[in-house]
């Protein structure tokens, strides 16, 4: 299933999901029965690498969407779209998400005016996102902004493409989201056990 995990390539026919749609090896063609536990499993892994965090990450994230109020699957893929390095890749600065928490990493970005470097900030609605002044020349920047328009900006996001900055407006709904579609109930049930 495609992640998205490599930027643009993913949007383009050389992707390798649409050449080669089995897993790899000698045996990958072949036939394997899933058990619940391994689809659920399967599932929280997907959501794991798609937003590049550790077990530890993860699991600290869902403790936290399962003491809030409302259902908790749909509060662990917000608090997920809510970091920094994600609210990054959705206004567009990055054509990945890995290349978005390197480049938070690296101090490009100001949350309403004040420098963060750390991949895990939550951006709360009302929040201010933009690209440091010195940072304005970068390639890669300005390349995945010129890209933008072929992903598109989600609608809880918005972007002012000539000022380097955008506003996460509201936070996320579930019906919104959009790339790639997750089963997150199947991750609610594997950490019921």
């Amino acid at each position: 299933m495609k992640l998205f995990l490599k930027g643009d390539r993913c949007h383009t026919d050389k992707c390798a999901v649409e050449r080669r749609n089995y897993a790899p090896g000698q045996h990958g063609q072949g036939r394997v029965k899933v058990s619940d536990y391994g689809t659920q499993l399967r599932e929280k892994q997907r959501v794991k690498r798609t937003y590049g965090l550790l077990e530890k990450q993860f699991r600290a994230y869902f403790r936290k969407a399962d003491g809030m109020k409302g259902v908790t699957g749909e509060n662990l893929l917000v608090l997920l779209e809510r970091r920094l390095d994600s609210v990054v890749y959705r206004m567009g600065f990055s054509s990945s998400r890995n290349e978005a928490r390197t480049l938070v990493r690296q101090s490009h970005f100001l949350v309403n005016g004040r420098k963060v470097n750390v991949p895990s900030f939550l951006v709360r609605p009302g929040d201010v996102v933009e690209l440091r002044e010195k940072s304005r020349q970068v390639a890669r920047v300005n390349e995945a902004l010129d890209g933008v328009m072929r992903r598109g900006v989600p609608s809880w996001v918005e972007l002012d493409r000539a000022a380097f900055k955008g506003t996460l407006k509201t936070l996320p709904v579930r019906e919104e989201m959009t790339t790639p579609v997750f089963q997150e109930h199947l991750i609610v049930e594997l950490y019921s056990k």
